[in-house]
């Protein structure tokens, strides 16, 4: 059993930056891989970066790419998702999540346990 936590989230300027954390519980972190993915509001959830357990695999959605960067602590059980350069559409929930399999995936339905999710606000 793996539980996640996020912070960092805010209300943040046009252009400004955030840098989210998902703290895990568990003795395992590291050999999982873990996602973020978000949701705005009306809208479905979708995946915004993934990082394997070793993180030397990482993949973005084409959204994010250039602007956000995940990477993971496995010492202090968290993953990170820098966030620079942000505009209003990236209002939403973001939430951390664990896959088992280790290498990490954008599809939803690979990973086991989800945060509760932090709330990023971009105004304009």
């Amino acid at each position: 059993q793996v539980q996640l936590v996020e912070s960092g989230g805010g209300l943040v300027q046009l252009g400004g930056s955030l840098r989210l954390s998902c703290a895990a519980s568990g003795r395992t972190f590291s050999s999982y891989a873990m996602g973020w993915f978000r949701q705005a509001p009306g809208k479905e959830r979708e995946f915004v970066a993934a990082i394997s357990w070793s993180g030397g695999t990482i993949t973005y959605a084409d959204f994010v790419k250039g602007r956000f960067t995940i990477s993971r602590d496995n010492a202090k059980n968290t993953v990170y998702l820098q966030m620079n350069s942000l505009k209003p559409e990236d209002t939403a929930v973001y939430y951390c999540a664990a896959d088992q399999t280790g290498w990490g995936t954008s599809r939803q339905s690979a990973y086991d346990y989800w945060g509760q999710g932090t709330q990023v606000t971009v105004s304009s």
